[in-house]
């Protein structure tokens, strides 16, 4: 069981790893590939950027809980497979975009099967201890940090041979995913611990109703909806931020998101499994907040390149928040109710998705249009503090009126 257990952590490290390539490998030259395609400037362009995460996140938002549940009545390794083949397709669809419209079709194919990390979270709860979730669940913060090396370095370098090639590339790699999977993969949810589907928790109204059922994590949900709507402030503009006020070019951006990475990658699969144990998920959970509500505004008030790298080091090291409370949520709710609830969360997620890039994207567009009346392209990342500081308040009163010995 043991060695079974080690081998489906592998596989699941693997696939997130491969994802996130994929979506690193094409971060780079979108703003480029956007700007072509609607004949326009960086400001511009990043208006169309924010409109297209949102079409994914809306997408992936009404289908996440369906797959969620899908998974928890049918096993992990089905519902993993048709997701990573969605990826593929979506990024074929989108190297070839004669338009923009091809773009948004891309990524609601994508939104529509999108549910790899969903899946993969609910594999890691079936197989995990309770001591050993936040550990496990930190894997795939290590899984997404090492991608994000891997990726927009390959991204950044790719893209002088064009702005779709990026595209080719990971949509070979999201078909290696796929086959590697299907040959490969070990199912993790026992027939025991299957559950009938239902459509009335399937659709993302449905999963928050359920929720409803367990008051004890209801501020945990609301921190993750406010850390996850603030990280937009960098998954939505970083590229088009770094563009505008540094003048970097997509192979710089390619290398900063492969600094933030490597460091992503030694906090969650190094620094956690240390931070964690001694310091309790509570703890870990506050810290985490601290360090985002600091770095958030720095990286928006930076005048240089090297003040840039430094923040970002403050920023991932609030990565150690994330996996902790997605642990305690999962200590607090039943074993055969993994997958809805990480469907659940994953739904909570695709909201902050959906208003996040309109949210950070406008900010930026506002604030780096021609006639602006203040010209300020960190905008997004003052926004992103202020909402990490109330997710800091929240886990603080909850914690407060909580007895830590139950956690």
């Amino acid at each position: 069981m043991h060695r079974k257990n080690n081998a489906g952590l592998f596989f699941i490290f693997l696939t997130v790893v491969i994802d996130t390539i994929g979506l690193g490998i094409i971060i780079p030259v979108l703003p480029s590939l956007i700007r072509e395609l609607i004949h326009g400037n960086l400001s511009e362009a990043s208006h169309y950027g924010g409109w297209l995460m949102f079409s994914y996140a809306f997408t992936q938002f009404i289908f996440a809980s369906i797959l969620g549940n899908l998974s928890d009545c049918y096993g992990r390794r089905p519902v993993l497979l048709i997701s990573l083949l969605g990826f593929c397709i979506n990024y074929i669809l989108m190297g070839f975009a004669p338009s923009i419209v091809w773009l948004f079709i891309g990524r609601l194919v994508a939104g529509i099967t999108g549910a790899s990390h969903t899946v993969a979270a609910a594999y890691i709860a079936d197989i995990s201890t309770p001591e050993k979730k936040a550990q496990n669940f930190g894997l795939l913060g290590a899984a997404f940090g090492l991608g994000f090396i891997i990726g927009p370095v390959i991204g950044g370098l790719l893209g002088h041979y064009g702005p779709r090639i990026p595209f080719f590339a990971a949509g070979a790699l999201s078909f290696f995913n796929f086959i590697y999977g299907y040959f490969i993969v070990p199912e993790s949810l026992s027939k025991e611990n299957r559950r009938s589907f239902s459509w009335r928790n399937a659709n993302p109204i449905g999963a928050f109703k359920h929720m409803k059922k367990y008051p004890q994590i209801y501020a945990l949900i609301l921190c993750i909806f406010l850390v996850n709507l603030a990280a937009h402030a960098v998954q939505s503009t970083w590229s088009y931020y770094t563009m505008e006020k540094f003048a970097w070019d997509e192979k710089m951006v390619g290398i900063s998101l492969g600094f933030i990475g490597t460091l992503l990658t030694i906090v969650q699969a190094g620094l956690l499994r240390i931070v964690i144990p001694k310091l309790g998920l509570p703890n870990s959970i506050l810290t985490g907040l601290f360090f985002l509500t600091l770095a958030l505004p720095l990286i928006g008030l930076v005048s240089s390149s090297w003040m840039l790298f430094t923040a970002s080091v403050l920023y991932v090291c609030g990565g150690i928040g994330g996996p902790a409370i997605q642990s305690l949520i999962s200590n607090l709710t039943p074993l055969n109710e993994q997958g809805q609830i990480q469907g659940g969360i994953a739904s909570v997620i695709s909201l902050t998705a959906i208003f996040g890039p309109l949210m950070m994207s406008n900010l930026f567009s506002f604030f780096t249009k021609e006639n602006t009346p203040v010209y300020f392209p960190g905008a997004p990342f003052i926004m992103g503090g202020m909402l990490t500081l109330a997710a800091f308040f929240t886990a603080y009163i909850y914690f407060q009126r909580k007895p830590r010995t139950s956690q």
